[in-house]
């Protein structure tokens, strides 16, 4: 079948001569033809992400009109009138090209588009879906992923990535289209494609701005930023120097877009290696904090100056989550805003740290699935039920969002409220790092880590499937010497007690995820990522001191590999 699709895309006449010779390039390589050409490129829960190159299981031209033929199917049988659409891009090869593709199907199929002129970020994307009144929007991006990715994400019409239910029935739509049947626009330049002026950013920032909780500053802490060669280095540092900061070092080598990342492995905030220029560069200034955000900047991390060893140490995603919701709860509280209808909302993958926090303020915490757009989708039904007001949500994988302007994590809003967070602090002669001590002196140690598993190809999603069966099927009832109480299983949407025996129904959405919950409060889970080649395990240990969490991690780790080394 593989070898059929393969010739098609060679003699068929909709294919141009430059993905013709790519393909004819690697005829004697059998094992390259089957990858590129034994399935679509999956259209996912979010939408398309894959390695750049032709074939149909890449990310080219055609893969990206297909989609956006299928998208248009959709939108046309959900509305009849004012159907438009947003569309955003970051630095990766081909982002441009991609968006231009997607835009000039749209407006064939007679839905006006929005088109970015420029780079602009995946928050500002939502932003513009929801002040345009759009339908849909498109954002360009592979997020953090190598250079020689690039993806296609949806959002609907709140300004969010769609969910599964929408996506199954885009995927639908995909599924009817053949290559030679999408709708072209006849004369580009006159297609009913409308570009995305400045005015837009005005407001986005603005808006961003408006979300600032204290004047009582040390503007001029130091502060040094990378944008990771992508999107965020216009709006990160116009939102910092318009707030007051005058103080902020940008690292020159990363600042400008660059789609080969040359200066990192990966350009991802995660990475501690993505912060080694930065690093250099806070050393030099004496700088207090670094701030670091991904190539589409919808994540950014934080590393931070320990005042005892003058070493700069990175804090993870739920590090950063609780110290951001502890500094906003209390903000709130010292202003007499504290409302009593507050909702934090965080992911199942999360660390409980943030739960203890805002039940200290009263503050009610709802836990949905893997994924920022289950955040949003809960904050969308409690805006429109009006049982609750959303002040706070993030995930562990340094995403975070406040306001109510856009409705996916933003890279924006978060660099500017830990800058403001570390310049209130260091007012009041305090470090980001005694505070993030003193929360685990009131709630006990809390550590975390996440590790991945690169298994790409047929025979890694092969060792995927038989991981998550093992951990299914013969559900261990016991991890490191600890026993195990419950098992969340949200792919069968049941939560088994291990003291009983007995089943409970999980009131999620379904998605291929696994938690065992310990005795002693830790847990860990595991799943397939959506977007990569990937098993993702996490954990999360509570212990009543940083010694006896990082043993506790130390097992309960050791023994977890020691069983997926026997399944695989």
């Amino acid at each position: 079948m593989h070898l059929e699709r393969y010739r098609f895309w060679i003699e068929n006449e909709f294919t141009d001569k430059q993905t013709k010779e790519e393909l004819i390039s690697i005829e004697s390589c059998v094992e390259e033809i089957e990858d590129r050409f034994y399935k679509d490129l999956e259209f996912g829960t979010g939408g398309l992400r894959g390695i750049i190159g032709a074939g149909t299981n890449r990310m080219n031209i055609y893969t990206v009109a297909k989609a956006s033929q299928g998208l248009a199917n959709h939108l046309l049988n959900q509305y009849t009138t004012d159907i438009s659409i947003a569309i955003a891009y970051d630095s990766r090869h081909m982002s441009r090209e991609f968006a231009l593709k997607a835009a000039d199907v749209f407006s064939a199929n007679g839905i006006k588009v929005y088109m970015s002129e420029i780079l602009r970020s995946t928050p500002e994307l939502s932003f513009a879906v929801r002040q345009l009144g759009c339908k849909a929007g498109i954002v360009v991006t592979a997020s953090h992923n190598p250079p020689q990715y690039n993806g296609y994400k949806v959002y609907n019409n709140y300004g969010a990535q769609i969910l599964d239910e929408e996506a199954n029935s885009i995927i639908e739509e995909i599924s009817k289209i053949d290559f030679n049947c999408i709708k072209y626009s006849p004369n580009i330049d006159k297609a009913n494609i409308i570009y995305i002026d400045s005015s837009i950013d005005d407001k986005y920032i603005e808006a961003v701005k408006s979300l600032s909780l204290n004047k009582d500053l040390e503007f001029n802490i130091g502060i040094v930023y990378t944008p990771l060669h992508g999107t965020g280095n216009i709006p990160v540092r116009r939102v910092l120097r318009e707030i007051g900061f005058d103080n902020v070092h940008v690292v020159p080598e990363q600042e400008k877009p660059d789609p080969n990342f040359s200066t990192v492995k990966f350009p991802n905030p995660e990475d501690i290696e993505a912060f080694t220029l930065a690093i250099d560069l806070a050393n030099k200034v004496n700088a207090d904090i670094i701030l670091a955000t991904d190539p589409d900047c919808d994540r950014v991390g934080l590393v931070v100056r320990d005042e005892e060893s003058g070493e700069f140490v990175a804090l993870n995603g739920n590090q950063v989550g609780a110290l951001l919701l502890d500094y906003i709860l209390q903000s709130k509280k010292e202003a007499n805003t504290l409302a009593s209808d507050l909702i934090m909302i965080n992911t199942v993958v999360t660390s409980d740290l943030g739960k203890k926090i805002a039940e200290h303020y009263g503050v009610k915490t709802l836990k949905t699935l893997t994924g920022f757009k289950y955040i949003a989708d809960t904050v969308r039904k409690y805006e429109e039920s009006g049982q609750g007001k959303f002040v706070f949500g993030y995930e562990e994988s340094y995403g975070y969002l406040t306001g109510d302007f856009v409705r996916d994590k933003d890279a924006v809003v978060s660099s500017m409220l830990i800058a403001e967070m570390s310049a209130y602090y260091k007012k009041r002669g305090k470090s980001v790092l005694s505070v993030l001590n003193k929360l685990y002196d009131e709630y006990n140690f809390y550590i975390e880590e996440t590790v991945s598993l690169t298994l790409e190809g047929i025979s890694g999603q092969s060792k995927i499937s038989k991981i998550m069966e093992y951990f299914r099927e013969n559900k261990p009832s016991a991890i490191s010497g600890k026993d195990i109480k419950y098992l969340y299983d949200f792919k069968l949407g049941l939560l088994y007690d291990f003291s009983t025996g007995d089943f409970e129904k999980l009131d999620f959405p379904k998605s291929n995820v696994l938690k065992f919950y310990l005795e002693d409060e830790s847990w860990f889970a595991i799943r397939p990522s959506g977007t990569e080649p990937k098993m993702k395990i996490y954990f999360s240990v509570c212990g009543k001191s940083e010694e006896e969490a990082k043993e506790s991690l130390k097992n309960i780790k050791e023994d977890t590999f020691y069983i997926m080394d026997r399944i695989v």
